[in-house]
């Protein structure tokens, strides 16, 4: 619960955090007349700010606290010593502006309406994050609430993917929570790489969106099984799957990794990186100790069908920051009892790729996406 006193009595609410993080021991009522030097330095000191002014100006104060902290160093910082160390600096300052940015919070009530003036109507965008208001009022970071007005956008709009045919008939939606497959170079490979002889069953493990379960139906494969544990990405790939007709042809199952039996063709996109994630979303990127890209190389072999293909869809962009050697992978292929038939490459296009001012540009600008196709050795 978040506690603090207003009007000369203790108050609480019940506190909602997506990201996980604890309610604030520390809360300060703010408004429009709170100035940006003062909402910045009780945030940087872990002081909520629960906000009772204008919606709007309240977005202005966001906005004023990103300046700040963007702002470079007074004293000169020592360059990195290894693109592991950049990396680390990165997520920590990542960390840092995430937690500022949501010391500013916003009182949210039974249904979903937030009572500020000049304030939106976020019940829809609310909704389609949290389900059914249970009546319950709670407070949550405002800037959280711009993310799930931000991914109801995207589901409405949805991404345009070639390797699902031409338009209109090639848009994913992903719902709040749920990776959008805005990287379309690694669905190209999905798209072109050529299929096992005779498949007519597949899997796409931690199918997410069901993106790639929808590319390889269109590619004329008879049944694909997705699976996946997030049940937003199970309702998710579902959705997706209902709007683009394949039902007939993908089933989207709850599993960890792969569903009973066997099959010709088995695909995984794991996350890139190994490490912590601060988001739900960003559980599509890290991979604590590479968890499902060790469970995945580690029991393909025995789900593979005789003659039968594994895809493995991975950036190498871990090698590039220094977090995992392209030794190392090969050691997990070796220890699943897997050899390379093929691997096939493509370059990012992602705006990040090119973006010199990005502080991994080094790395970025090395990146490369392949496809592994895998069989038992």
């Amino acid at each position: 619960m978040l506690q603090w006193q207003e009007d000369g009595q203790e108050r609480q609410l019940r506190w909602r955090s997506e990201a996980g993080w604890s309610a604030p021991a520390r809360v300060q009522l703010a408004d429009d007349q709170m100035p940006a030097d003062v909402a910045y330095r009780l945030a940087c000191e872990g002081t909520a700010l629960l906000w009772r002014g204008d919606f709007q100006n309240a977005r202005q104060l966001l906005q004023a606290l990103g300046r700040r902290l963007d702002r470079p160093p007074r004293k000169a910082v020592a360059a990195p010593a290894s693109p592991a160390e950049a990396f680390h600096r990165h997520r920590q300052a990542q960390a840092r502006r995430a937690r500022v940015l949501g010391m500013v919070l916003i009182e949210v009530d039974g249904n979903y309406a937030v009572h500020l003036r000049r304030a939106p109507d976020l019940r829809t965008a609310i909704g389609e994050a949290w389900g059914p208001p249970d009546g319950q009022p709670c407070a949550v970071a405002m800037r959280e609430c711009f993310g799930l007005v931000g991914a109801h956008e995207w589901r409405k709009k949805g991404v345009e993917v070639p390797a699902l045919g031409p338009p209109p008939a090639n848009r994913i939606h992903a719902h709040y929570g749920v990776f959008s497959p805005v990287r379309g170079e690694y669905l190209d490979l999905i798209g072109a790489a050529p299929l096992p002889v005779g498949a007519s069953l597949a899997w796409d493990i931690g199918t997410g969106t069901g993106v790639i379960a929808a590319v390889l139906a269109r590619r004329g494969i008879a049944r694909i099984v997705g699976t996946d544990l997030n049940p937003r990405a199970l309702a998710c790939a579902r959705d997706n799957i209902q709007r683009l007709d394949l039902q007939r042809q993908v089933e989207i199952v709850e599993a960890d990794l792969f569903p009973a039996g066997v099959a010709p063709l088995i695909v995984c996109n794991p996350p890139w990186l190994p490490g912590k994630p601060s988001s739900m979303l960003e559980q599509a990127v890290y991979d604590p100790g590479s968890r499902m890209l060790r469970g995945f190389l580690g029991g393909l072999r025995e789900r593979l069908a005789p003659g039968g293909e594994g895809w493995l869809v991975l950036s190498d962009l871990a090698e590039h920051l220094g977090l995992r050697s392209r030794d190392e992978l090969h050691a997990l292929f070796n220890a699943g009892g897997l050899v390379v038939r093929e691997r096939l490459d493509v370059r990012p296009r992602h705006p990040k790729a090119s973006d010199a001012s990005d502080p991994l540009s080094a790395a970025r600008g090395r990146e490369v996406t392949s496809l592994w196709r895998l069989g038992a050795a």
